[in-house]
């Protein structure tokens, strides 16, 4: 807890990985992809609860032996490819307010493809959201050597600029605005707009990470380059 808010974290967690077949408890330099998520959280000293929501097995038990906190099994209709994180996030606060009467303040979903976020981090969105009052804090990572203005077309492999007033020149890279996207790493939100479906609020908030903590797990090769900053950082 922060200032007297109630923060609960929500690891979601679904079985049915299509990109990654069980994805969420492939070993990642020694430990399941999900416990670097249950960890971190663990560690906070700011989330005043945090649980798993998963609708499988085989997490609930991997994630049991890391003491992740899972009150519930998460209903099928809700593990979909079609399920969205405030559906199931909005499942978690109904059932908590449901069964333990619990109510919260903030909610942060932790998505378990993020591992090399840190207590820190989760922490520092916390104190950023509650202390400037917003509505919402999400973390970003900038994107290098990126610009609307260095995006091409390719038709009958001739390059065309993407946006046509972009003019006929290349950008320079010190010219050009720093662009940001989000990194999913951390997402954290008033309750009263979880509950209307909103994840961001009218006022959202920035949390920018480096990129070697950025690192997104969509692809197995995400799982090389997340082993190697794991084991350079332990060092």
């Amino acid at each position: 807890m922060y200032k007297d808010r109630k923060i609960l974290a929500v690891i979601t967690a679904r079985g049915g990985s299509k990109g990654i077949p069980r994805k969420n408890v492939k070993e990642l330099a020694g430990k399941p992809l999900i416990a670097y998520s249950i960890e971190v959280a663990k560690n906070s000293k700011y989330l005043t609860r945090c649980i798993v929501s998963t609708d499988d097995q085989e997490i609930i038990d991997i994630a049991q032996k890391y003491g992740a906190d899972i009150p519930f099994t998460r209903p099928d209709e809700l593990a979909k490819d079609d399920s969205t994180s405030l559906d199931v996030v909005n499942h978690a606060l109904g059932w908590l307010k449901e069964n333990n009467n619990e109510e919260y303040d903030y909610l942060m979903i932790l998505q378990p493809t993020s591992p090399l976020r840190t207590s820190e981090d989760i922490d520092a969105c916390i104190k950023k959201a509650i202390n400037t009052n917003a509505d919402s804090v999400m973390s970003m990572k900038e994107l290098e050597d990126f610009s609307p203005k260095k995006l091409k077309k390719i038709n009958n492999d001739l390059i065309s600029p993407y946006f046509k007033d972009e003019g006929n020149f290349s950008a320079r890279r010190q010219d050009l605005d720093k662009m940001y996207k989000r990194n999913c790493a951390i997402y954290l939100t008033k309750t009263e707009f979880i509950k209307q479906n909103d994840l961001f609020g009218k006022v959202s908030r920035t949390y920018i990470m480096p990129e070697e903590r950025s690192i997104d797990i969509n692809q197995l090769i995400d799982f090389e380059l997340a082993e190697f900053w794991i084991k350079k950082l332990t060092k």
